[in-house]
């Protein structure tokens, strides 16, 4: 088990039409050739990366979410969150609106990762096959919910039609014994192709409401090596948050303005969480990520075991001056947070791959020994038998 600080990412998306015709002033700089972000003329952030207006979707996908799905087929978690205000682009820069005309260039994270994903699996079948070895079998299983009123909505339930369909809401958030955050109750799909994946994502697109969207997929990865498996499995979520504005400046009234308050008070509570991980001197005190339901099924992603990027999405408008630095500030927060990674292979799979690498050992002490460089070490019948006694205890475990 590793350590691994939650990556933050700072997007600034380009001016839009009325802001133009408002002729609002562009209030955000970025530092050439630096991942720094000065909003006004005396408040800098530095970050892992900072995208500036003009930035492609290609360059801010191959430039921190490419690695990330490379580490899922080892058995790595992953955990892209979009966080901003509303309008700040978090929709445009995740790909969550599914838009059938968006260009090639144009589409966001999670159509680029699902195809990653899959050529992934190709490229990798490919080589088995040239290798003649066994090609290796992958499982992806995919689940979309949204987070409403503190209310979590399966919105693959395929009961339900119109307006109702999708609202289930019988979604419970568990702990498992290994400390990890399951929900149960949840619908989930298995797909065997990039197409495939997508369409299953629009569908629950449509189901669902403005609000906080946890949009996670999962995959089950068995990997052949040596005549036996290894198995692992990975965990890919993808969070579109919804967004962060004050409520006095929406103008929301009625229920609208009962949203716009969850809304706040999720938020809030995933503030008070990155506050008690990324303060070093609160590091030993309570984490409340019981205080929501967002902050529980962000518990493995942040301070748990996962490999995080927080994408903070702002507007470069002085009109947005307050919104723009109270974003910064939180994502400031969140890169100070330490996640504890570990591959998630199973116990049966770890012990065969450690009685592997014993026999590998054994084998090369074996060779040493018959060609006279051995010196005084295990004669050749106690190397012979221990090998013998690994590999019965492989073969007990599979």
């Amino acid at each position: 088990m590793t350590e691994s600080s939650v990556r933050v990412a700072v997007r600034i998306r380009p001016q839009i039409s009325n802001e133009v015709f408002d002729m609002c002033h562009v209030c955000t700089t970025v530092t050439p050739g630096e991942p720094q972000v000065w909003l006004g003329n005396d408040k800098a952030f530095t970050f892992d990366h900072v995208f500036n207006m003009n930035t492609t979707q290609d360059t801010v996908y191959t430039s921190c979410i490419q690695d990330l799905l490379d580490g899922c087929f080892k058995g790595y978690n992953a955990t892209i969150l979009a966080y901003g205000q509303t309008g700040s682009g978090k929709t445009y820069t995740m790909g969550t609106g599914f838009d059938m005309s968006a260009s090639e260039e144009e589409i966001g994270i999670i159509p680029r990762a699902v195809n990653q994903l899959f050529s992934g699996i190709a490229k990798l079948q490919n080589e088995a096959q040239n290798q003649k070895i066994t090609p290796p079998e992958f499982k992806i299983a995919a689940q979309f919910m949204e987070l409403y009123n503190e209310e979590v909505i399966d919105l693959l339930d395929p009961v339900g039609e119109g307006e109702d369909k999708g609202r289930k809401s019988n979604v419970k958030i568990h702990e498992d014994t290994n400390g990890q955050i399951i929900t149960v109750g949840l619908t989930t799909r298995s797909i065997s192709s990039a197409s495939e994946a997508l369409q299953c994502l629009k569908i629950g697109a449509l189901s669902r409401t403005t609000a906080i969207q946890f949009e996670p997929s999962e995959g089950c990865f068995e990997m052949d090596s040596l005549e036996d498996f290894d198995t692992f499995t990975s965990k890919l979520h993808f969070v579109d948050l919804a967004g962060s504005e004050r409520l006095k400046r929406t103008g929301a009234t009625g229920e609208r303005a009962r949203e716009g308050i969850s809304i706040n008070c999720g938020l809030l509570a995933l503030g008070n969480v990155i506050s008690a991980l990324g303060d070093k001197t609160k590091r030993c005190t309570h984490v409340p990520y019981r205080d929501s339901k967002l902050t529980r099924l962000l518990q493995d992603s942040l301070g748990g075991n996962s490999q995080t990027l927080m994408i903070a999405c702002i507007s470069p408008s002085d009109r947005d001056f307050m919104e723009t630095l109270n974003t910064l500030k939180y994502a400031n927060r969140a890169k100070n947070i330490r996640n504890k990674i570990s591959i998630n292979q199973d116990k049966s799979s770890q012990t065969i791959s450690s009685l592997r690498r014993e026999i590998q050992q054994l084998q090369l002490e074996l060779m040493e020994y018959k060609t006279g460089a051995c010196g005084e070490k295990a004669s050749q019948s106690d190397l012979t038998e221990l090998i013998k006694g690994y590999m019965k205890e492989i073969e007990d475990l599979r």
